[in-house]
């Protein structure tokens, strides 16, 4: 199983899917991480982006995301890529994936609803 995770310098967790500068990918084996590598993310906004075919191609499973509109979450679901939100991420993201494994992390029902809102200028402010 691989797992993706938007990924800002200093390995810390990216809080929003569309604007993170690379992804985190770590394959996991008997629940324990094997092996972790650096996707860079593409230019533009995440669902209007390849990003979640290129993801799928690299076998991810799941994508541990912050704030991520419902387009990017449509789109990662055609390719067989479960989203799991919490707006709250924040920190290392070897930690959060760590926490994921041991059952601590929860899908948090939420996501950016400010693409909803915003068509136009883009301004989600997640923290």
């Amino acid at each position: 199983m691989k797992i993706a995770v938007p990924t800002k310098i200093g390995n810390q967790i990216d809080s929003h899917f569309g604007h993170c500068e690379f992804y985190s990918i770590f394959t996991i084996k008997k629940n324990k991480v094997v092996n972790k590598q650096i996707f860079q993310s593409p230019l533009g906004c995440g669902f209007k982006s390849d990003i979640a075919y290129d993801l799928a191609k690299m076998d991810v499973h799941i994508m541990l995301a912050g704030g991520i509109g419902n387009g990017a979450i449509n789109k990662l679901a055609e390719q067989k890529i479960e989203v799991i939100c919490n707006c709250n991420c924040k920190g290392d993201v070897d930690v959060l994936v760590n926490e994921f494994l041991f059952g601590n992390i929860q899908d948090g029902g939420s996501n950016c609803a400010t693409h909803e809102l915003e068509k136009e200028g883009h301004n989600c402010s997640h923290n």
